[in-house]
């Protein structure tokens, strides 16, 4: 019975001092803990290992053994301890909340878009030639990030040139949203809006891109583009061999995917849009 009341009383201590943040997302940030898993905290159903609780107290000021009192006793000692809630605000704080609003409305449906993707789109910086690159995505601690790999095929005395993104993913009604950053230059962010896929089985979602040609010119782009799934597991050396550059009448890339990433415009047509 004591333990049962130590775990609630924890568990309100907790709450309490979370109500002097702006968010239990802010706190969960700071402290670079799973927000899963401090709800549990939060809730009595789990108390933290001791290294936890030392990293929890040491965040919130106070001490161990204070943290496990009693809430009423609790309570007191915090209302003479007014530091606790002059914690200092990180610059990006609100940044960051408007970013954690959009992963919780984003990430309850995601699960089944996790995998390995070859991305088709016309190139931006050579005109006439598609491009297939590999995209992975995956879910990190409750949020689904990506990888997005440009190989370029080798030219004749050129050295070979690759682009590697790393980007969030969000599910938002019935769209899905992916904005990344190029990681090697830090030169460009793209953003593709995608269709999701109404069948039981992801096999191919369409949508647009927009961002910047990577030559001199930078000259900012919007092109359809085709995400073909692969599934959770590949051969991740024969797929990255076939990333690169195509000509679009090589034969080498199905005709399906050629006509869905075709950046034409219907007679009467006043806006580029995406085709399902």
């Amino acid at each position: 019975m004591r333990e049962a009341a130590m775990h609630e009383d924890l568990a309100l201590n907790l709450r309490l001092l979370c109500s002097y943040y702006k968010s239990i997302a802010e706190v969960c940030r700071r402290l670079n803990i799973n927000r899963p898993q401090f709800n549990r905290y939060l809730s009595g159903q789990y108390k933290p290992s001791a290294n936890t609780l030392r990293r929890l107290c040491e965040f919130f000021g106070v001490e161990v053994h204070e943290i496990l009192l009693p809430h009423s006793q609790f309570e007191r000692l915090v209302q003479v301890r007014p530091q606790v809630s002059q914690a200092p605000q990180p610059s990006a704080s609100r940044h960051s909340e408007h970013l954690e609003h959009l992963a919780q409305a984003g990430s309850a449906d995601m699960e089944r878009y996790l995998g390995y993707y070859f991305e088709y789109y016309l190139s931006m910086s050579s005109p006439g030639q598609l491009l297939r690159n590999l995209v992975c995505l995956e879910d990190r601690d409750g949020q689904v990030v990506y990888q997005r790999t440009e190989r370029m095929r080798p030219v004749k005395g050129e050295p070979p040139c690759h682009n590697r993104y790393q980007g969030v993913a969000h599910l938002l009604t019935d769209r899905l949203f992916l904005v990344d950053y190029e990681t090697l230059n830090r030169h460009e962010i793209t953003q593709t809006i995608l269709f999701p896929s109404f069948r039981t089985r992801v096999t191919r979602l369409t949508g647009l891109k927009i961002g910047v040609s990577d030559s001199s010119e930078r000259m900012p782009c919007c092109a359809r583009v085709v995400y073909e799934y692969l599934g959770p597991d590949i051969r991740m050396r024969k797929a990255l061999a076939l990333c690169g550059l195509y000509e679009v009448d090589s034969g080498e890339i199905d005709a399906s995917i050629l006509e869905a990433v075709r950046n034409t415009m219907a007679p009467g047509e006043m806006l580029f849009r995406a085709r399902h």
